[in-house]
């Protein structure tokens, strides 16, 4: 393993490294910049901030430094044009190394290694269990669900930039990177404006049908010819799409039902597009008697509905199915089986993607439930005199309330209310039908209540589909409960064991074919309570979720809530899905993937097939070659129960610090994430002025620490919690724990993939503020025993020493950012200072705003 590992390492270095050193030196020729030598001035800055922190200079010491030194920059507008422009090259940099590190995909990762399918069957023939996986197979399901949170800073013609030159870059065409990398230098980077929810949607969309569309197919036709010999007669996918852009209305005043409903369309047009390109491909192999007829008319209905549909019969999947089955059984009797796969491939395409290509979540939070209930109730009363709510229903137990909720039958039209949010959330609830008529029950059949707190919760929005007169459809979506917070998941059992003996529920479920679908967030549950707590608790919650489900009778299905970085479920997430026991039910996994995470992980079909191959094959071999004599025992589990609680009040102690928030606001960029121009969702939820630690999102909040380069919610308390254990004389306990356990392992290496992305040189200076100086000891502090501790627990000199290529990756993006993240602390001086005025003020804001873009991109799962 350490021959292999050091073999890719050797070629991580000769085809990302080196090449990245060769083709950025074409940024220097760059004839746009319209300032002399700012590619030539590039790797002086970089030397220059090195330099400067490494003797603990400030940012704003280094930057003038530099000025002084090395160019002849005299008034402050020259200085700002300088800037601008070092900000414009390095964003660019970026991107070729994005385009250069996709381009080395299969060079630098073992494509047929550990957790690939190949290496899933080596073992189940090696171990004889075909049988075994075939039967697991035909109910097993990765579910991927693209989100359009605020983390995706590169437009869609800068990701086919991306894309279109790491294939130039795999070829060595340096003629073809030379003219990519002068496009990139006319090519804008940011949003002029705040994109539109389905402007979102149509930016994801590019990954559907340039990635998923083959990565997933591709994986659908090795299952069926590697394992079942291509006599798969099942109807599961293996693998599922989801789509928040248009549903998610958590916070976010933009998405209405007339966006869900355009979403939709824009998915089915979407997907009827690919069909169509395919069947032009196919045209030319299948050019046999009766077959092209057949093939001509499948065309002409495709181009019909993409271009003319307001002028053709809506195109069906079956219709689709039925037409390329019977072409199938023609070239099988008549035609020699001639280019059978090539028609197999789009055919299961088809039974994959139908006319919905990735199903539409539709996301609002219980408290907007709550008050539509309430609004709908008192207007009825005044305008009709009906009452659906008894007056005292605020008073009223949960259990009182759920009963008077069950009672509830009227139908109400939306037109008889004026308050926006009241009328939305009942036509959101009509435009799942709509949805569902248009692309299928698969285009949009679930419901999520996000801040889940209560079974009356869940009872509060079955009333409102009931006020739709949808008991006739409700049939056919599943309401989902999210908890997020850390007391959340403590009641979770308590909740679902409420809604599981309800009467009506409970016949909910069984038109729901007895499946249960919980989420559970990780981004919230980390900020509340801290990364090792908050990864505890799910972990609990599905353990016990899974046995009060199973006790009634219902299958669950969890859902997980996960961002790009280890704070937010992020990193090396298959591990956590192979490491979980048989006490979680494995059925399904579903986990969110978004802006960055997408970009990096899903954004070429290499990297998409690799990595879902990855999840698919730990969700299989969990079920397949678990080791049940290596589950958890009482003692890891009263270890684990400490840790995580003593991390939790460690963590505590730091948010209830006097200066935490103020801290975070004034050396980080967290008050100008909403300025950036970069999702339609506001930064925070709540229309109060003044920003409180419970209206901030998660994503802001993780990504000011990783802006601030010291990664808070990644490691935060676990050194504390392991050093605690340590001065009790259980450190041989946590180190037996740490190599029997890999729950608890992936939990560590996941953090310290955080911890080496964290850069406490950068933000030296604040050593020197009385009023902060306390909160970034604390914090340094924590980080260098966490530190220590991890290499301890290791037995290694560095962290991350097991992946090497991972980490080389990391250090090269932050050498990248360097400069980027010294301009940003710069800025930030600078629109604090008490003498600057406009518009001087609003010029150094635009400038810190744009060093976001940059440094987020550059590290790729930072928020």
């Amino acid at each position: 393993m350490a021959n292999s590992t050091n073999s890719y390492g050797d070629e991580f270095k000769r085809n990302v490294t080196d090449k990245y050193i060769i083709y950025n030196s074409l940024f220097a020729a760059l004839p746009y910049s319209g300032i002399a030598n700012v590619g030539a001035l590039l790797p002086i800055l970089l030397e220059t901030c090195e330099q400067g922190f490494v003797k603990d200079k400030t940012p704003t010491e280094i930057i003038d430094y530099f000025f002084s030194q090395h160019t002849q920059v005299i008034t402050e507008q020259e200085k700002i044009d300088h800037l601008f422009k070092y900000v414009q090259y390095m964003e660019r940099q970026v991107v070729l190394f994005d385009a250069i590190e996709d381009a080395a995909f299969t060079d630098v990762n073992e494509i047929e290694g550990p957790g690939s399918l190949k290496a899933l069957i080596r073992e189940v023939n090696f171990s004889k269990k075909t049988a075994a996986l075939k039967t697991k197979l035909q109910d097993f399901t990765v579910r991927i669900v693209l989100t359009a949170h605020p983390t995706q800073f590169y437009p869609a013609n800068v990701l086919g930039i991306i894309h279109d030159m790491g294939q130039a870059i795999g070829k060595n065409d340096f003629f073809t990177i030379n003219q990519y990398i002068q496009q990139l230098g006319l090519t804008p980077f940011f949003n002029k404006k705040q994109p539109s929810p389905t402007d979102e949607a149509l930016n994801l969309m590019w990954y559907l049908e340039n990635v998923f569309y083959y990565s997933v197919g591709n994986i659908y036709n090795n299952i069926v010819r590697e394992v079942f010999n291509n006599e798969y007669e099942g109807t599961n996918p293996f693998i599922e799409l989801g789509f928040w852009p248009g549903g998610d209305r958590d916070g976010n005043p933009f998405v209405n039902s007339a966006t869900t409903i355009k979403v939709a369309e824009a998915l089915k047009s979407s997907i009827i597009v690919c069909y169509y390109r395919d069947v032009r491909k196919l045209k030319r192999k299948l050019t046999f008697s009766k077959v092209d007829l057949l093939l001509s008319a499948l065309e002409s209905r495709l181009y019909e509905n993409v271009f003319r549909p307001d002028q053709s019969k809506p195109i069906t999947s079956s219709e689709i199915i039925e037409c390329l089955t019977q072409i199938r059984h023609l070239i099988i009797t008549e035609d020699h089986c001639l280019y059978l796969p090539k028609l197999d491939s789009l055919l299961n395409k088809v039974h994959l993607f139908g006319t919905h290509f990735a199903s539409l979540d539709i996301r609002q939070d219980s408290r907007i439930h709550h008050k539509v209930l309430l609004n709908i109730s008192e207007s009825l009363f005044q305008q009709k005199g009906i009452t659906i709510l008894p007056t005292d229903y605020l008073s009223l137990s949960e259990a009182e309330k759920i009963t008077a909720l069950q009672k509830i039958q009227d139908k109400v039209d939306p037109a008889l209310f004026t308050d926006t949010i009241t009328v939305d959330t009942l036509e959101s609830i009509y435009a799942i039908a709509q949805v569902q008529e248009m692309n299928g029950e698969a285009g949009c059949h679930r419901y999520i209540i996000s801040n889940c707190q209560g079974a009356v919760n869940v009872m509060e929005l079955y009333a409102l589909f009931r006020l739709c007169g949808a008991d006739e459809y409700i049939s056919k979506v599943d309401i989902v409960p999210l908890f997020e917070t850390i007391d959340d998941l403590n009641t979770s059992e308590t909740i679902m064991d409420t809604l599981y003996t309800n009467t009506l529920y409970a016949k909910h479920l069984i038109k729901r074919k007895q499946q249960q679908t919980i989420m559970l967030g990780f981004s919230d549950g980390t900020k509340d309570g801290g990364y090792l707590q908050a990864n505890w608790s799910i972990f609990k919650s599905k353990e016990v979720l899974t046995t009060i489900s199973r006790n009634n009778g219902i299958t669950v299905k969890f859902f997980d809530g996960r961002g790009g970085p280890p704070s937010r479920g992020g990193g090396k997430t298959h591990q956590f899905y192979a490491s979980m026991g048989n006490q979680i039910e494995n059925k399904e996994i579903q986990l969110t993937v978004q802006g960055q995470t997408i970009t990096s992980n899903f954004g070429t079909i290499q990297s998409a097939q690799y990595n879902l191959e990855q999840l698919v094959s730990a969700g299989v071999s969990q079920s397949l070659f678990s080791d049940t004599t290596k589950q958890l025992s009482q003692q890891d589990r009263e270890i684990l129960e400490t840790l995580g609680e003593l991390s939790f009040q460690t963590y505590q102690q730091l948010k209830s610090h006097p200066t935490f928030l103020s801290y975070l606001q004034k050396f980080s960029p967290l008050n100008y994430y909403s300025k950036s121009n970069i999702a339609s969702r506001p930064a925070k939820r709540g229309a109060e002025t003044d920003l409180r630690f419970e209206d901030l999102r998660a994503i802001p909040f993780v990504g000011s620490w990783s802006q601030l380069k010291q990664n808070v919610p990644g490691f935060y308390g676990v050194g504390s919690a392991l050093q605690a254990l340590k001065d009790k004389g259980l450190w041989e306990e946590v180190q037996s724990l740490f190599n029997s356990n890999s729950f608890f392992r992936t939990l560590i290496d996941n953090s310290m993939m955080s911890m080496v992305k964290s850069n406490f040189a950068l933000t030296k200076y604040i050593d020197n503020d009385s009023t902060y100086s306390p909160i970034w000891n604390i914090i340094r502090n924590e980080f260098e025993l966490t530190t220590q501790l991890y290499l301890a627990l290791n037995n290694t000199t560095s962290l991350m020493e097991g992946d090497k290529i991972g980490k080389q990756s990391i250090q090269l993006r932050d050498r990248i950012a360097l400069p980027l993240l010294t301009l940003q602390q710069y800025a930030l001086g600078k629109v604090q200072s008490e003498s600057i005025e406009s518009p001087l003020k609003e010029t150094y804001e635009k400038l810190l705003t744009r060093t976001m873009f940059g440094v987020i991109n550059a590290a790729r799962n930072a928020v």
